[in-house]
């Protein structure tokens, strides 16, 4: 008798905005029992904040991703790179699914040796179809490290002006803190500055099996 087939794919998750986000693009996991919602807590509100303190900034990486244009573009273009690598897997997923109904349909008519055969190929397939889509989960991952990464090696001489424009002393992670006077906050003049100098750049997935990536210009 042929086993059952494993093969269990999922859509790729969102793209979200943050370079250290793992994106969830994987095999799909089996439901779990639904768990009584625990008593909301609600949100501390954010404090007015009215001084200025002299010399301590604050930057948004997420902020400088999440609000630029080319920010913008990169997470457009790693949802269509996303859409891309889920057609690819779909297409190969209802493949193979065809072929074992049409294998089981012919059940009666083959011999078991014959049934085996082709079932252990469809087996086969179903394998290598997960391993394919473990692959692609990583090289998105990897394709948006590297255009994040671009984006804020762009913004980065942007940051210094800022940075020298504010006499800051030090910067903090905006996101690290409850809340900070927006005269403070160097994020906004960066995406400005960064708007005028880049909006879009070429990138394509990431490519992990030994092919060589179209590089970034």
């Amino acid at each position: 008798m042929m086993k059952t087939l494993t093969l269990t794919i999922s859509g790729a998750a969102a793209i979200v905005a943050l370079g250290a986000a793992p994106l969830a693009f994987a095999q799909a996991k089996p439901p779990v029992a639904a768990k009584a919602p625990a008593a909301a807590v609600p949100a501390a509100a954010a404090p007015t904040i009215t001084a200025n303190v002299p010399g301590i900034c604050v930057l948004s990486r997420e902020g400088i991703i999440g609000g630029s244009k080319v920010g913008k573009f990169v997470q457009t273009r790693l949802g269509q790179l996303t859409t891309q690598v889920n057609a690819e897997l779909t297409g190969e997923k209802t493949s193979i699914e065809t072929a074992a109904k049409d294998l089981d349909a012919k059940k009666a008519t083959l011999g078991q040796a014959a049934y085996q055969q082709q079932g252990s190929a469809l087996q086969q397939r179903a394998d290598a179809l997960q391993q394919k889509a473990q692959q692609r989960d990583r090289e998105l991952q990897a394709t948006e490290q590297k255009a994040l990464q671009h984006v804020l090696q762009d913004a980065t001489p942007f940051v210094e002006q800022q940075v020298e424009a504010k006499k800051c002393g030090v910067v903090l992670d905006a996101n690290s803190i409850l809340a900070a006077n927006k005269a403070m906050d160097l994020t906004p003049g960066v995406i400005a500055s960064l708007d005028t100098k880049e909006q879009e750049f070429t990138f394509d997935r990431e490519h992990l099996d030994g092919q060589v990536a179209p590089q970034q210009r």
